[in-house]
């Protein structure tokens, strides 16, 4: 092999591999889930990097990397057609033969079979893998990866787009390799917790001393209407980790009051159902502007019908009459867009469906529709529950558009209910 020298030896870079991570068809889910791994198993990383499927780009690409860093973990490219360039064209990138492999030549024939497919032309291509490299077998479908060191203290690992081919490879192949090159270093630990209600701005100036910790730190993301706050600890071992974010995490739910709701995978949806099933209570929504998202945001979580009755979608005051019961005076004397019809279309789903509670949520989202007394970004609530019902109201804005208006109608319809469920 050819001797490198004057590099850092525990430095991991990551590449991901498309045109359509670059032209921004998909998100690239795939970087942002190994690097979470790579922090959970204490392994740093200093550079990310996207090159779209063009041989002369991906070599040289990889050609720097490889003057800079240990490790380069590699997703995409590895599929059967013309566009899938990485095996061959990191072979080229250092000279080397490639080889057909004739045990992943059967494995693909044989998945291959089982699926009731003939095994094409183009597929004999994956069999293809640089001379002295070690195959990474994919349990899931036919592109394997490999492990390959075509230069001193420079190694290659390479794994399929499908995110649930890559993770399954990492797992039962690159996760013990990693171990085994001495590269694991104690553990980091993170732990999200999860804010509604509050802007950015706001927590970030109320946990402004817990900013400037080093470990654990802190440090704040904003969404759609929702703040976080990511813990991480780095120990020897996951129950020092731990030990190091618990006495932060209480102070900052503290000081996050009623606008915390949850933490990691936690959602509204969640939380909301999780409280109803301990109060043993259902819930049924009816829903204009948002077109069934309250509903839908409920119904992702598992296991949700135990506690989640339905929901009426009612845009026509029509369907509001005739499904939810609100009176034609009070859409007469209010507008559909109104706290009072809001409070009646939670009260009639409730009715209507045997909940225990109603959730309704009526705005104006846009683009057109608004007025001057009822602008595009006004939504109204209602909550109507065993003892009593109330509506809110909230006005978004027109300047960042539809989808955006609805998100948060969602989250503030499900935020409310938490509250008083709580």
């Amino acid at each position: 092999m050819i001797k490198v020298s004057n590099k850092t030896n525990n430095q991991i870079e990551l590449l991901c591999i498309g045109t359509e991570l670059l032209l921004g068809n998909i998100v690239n889910g795939n970087a942002r889930w190994l690097a979470e791994e790579l922090a959970r198993l204490g392994i740093p990383h200093f550079r990310q990097t996207v090159v779209g499927d063009n041989r002369e780009r991906l070599m040289e690409v990889v050609l720097e990397a490889s003057r800079r860093c240990r490790v380069l973990i590699c997703t995409g490219g590895l599929g059967p057609t013309p566009d899938d360039l990485t095996t061959e064209t990191l072979a080229a990138a250092f000279n080397a033969p490639l080889e057909e492999r004739s045990e992943v030549l059967a494995d693909i024939k044989a998945k291959l079979s089982a699926r009731g497919r003939p095994m094409a032309a183009n597929n004999c291509k994956q069999a293809l893998l640089p001379a002295g490299a070690t195959v990474l077998s994919n349990p899931l479908g036919t592109a394997p990866g490999m492990i390959w060191s075509p230069l001193e203290n420079f190694s290659l690992l390479t794994f399929p787009g499908v995110p649930a081919e890559m993770q399954a490879m990492w797992e039962q192949t690159a996760v013990p390799w990693l171990q085994q090159q001495g590269l694991t270093s104690g553990i980091f630990r993170s732990r999200l917790l999860r804010f509604w209600g509050i802007a950015e701005s706001s927590l970030a100036e109320q946990v402004a001393p817990f900013l400037e910790q080093q470990n654990p730190t802190v440090a704040p993301y904003a969404g759609r209407g929702e703040v976080k706050l990511r813990i991480t600890a780095w120990a020897d071992n996951g129950e020092a980790a731990d030990a190091l974010i618990a006495p932060v995490e209480q102070q900052l739910r503290q000081i996050g009051g009623s606008n915390y709701f949850g933490a990691d995978g936690d959602s509204l949806a969640s939380v909301v159902l999780a409280c109803l099933r301990e109060r043993g209570e259902t819930l049924a929504v009816a829903e204009s502007c948002t077109s069934g998202g309250v509903g839908a945001a409920l119904g992702a979580v598992p296991g949700a019908s135990d506690v989640f009755l339905g929901g009426v979608i009612a845009y026509a005051n029509g369907i509001k009459q005739t499904l939810l019961g609100v009176p034609a005076d009070t859409l007469a004397n209010h507008g559909a867009v109104s706290e009072a019809v809001a409070i009646a279309m939670a009260e009639g789903v409730r009715q209507t469906t045997g909940a225990d509670w109603g959730v309704a949520v009526t705005g104006i989202a846009g683009p057109a529709g608004g007025s001057a007394s009822k602008p595009v970004g006004l939504v109204h609530f209602g909550v109507a529950g065993p003892e009593k019902s109330f509506g809110f109201m909230r006005l978004y804005g027109a300047s960042r558009g539809r989808e955006w208006i609805r998100g948060l109608s969602v989250g503030d319809a499900l935020d409310q209910l938490r509250l008083a469920l709580a």
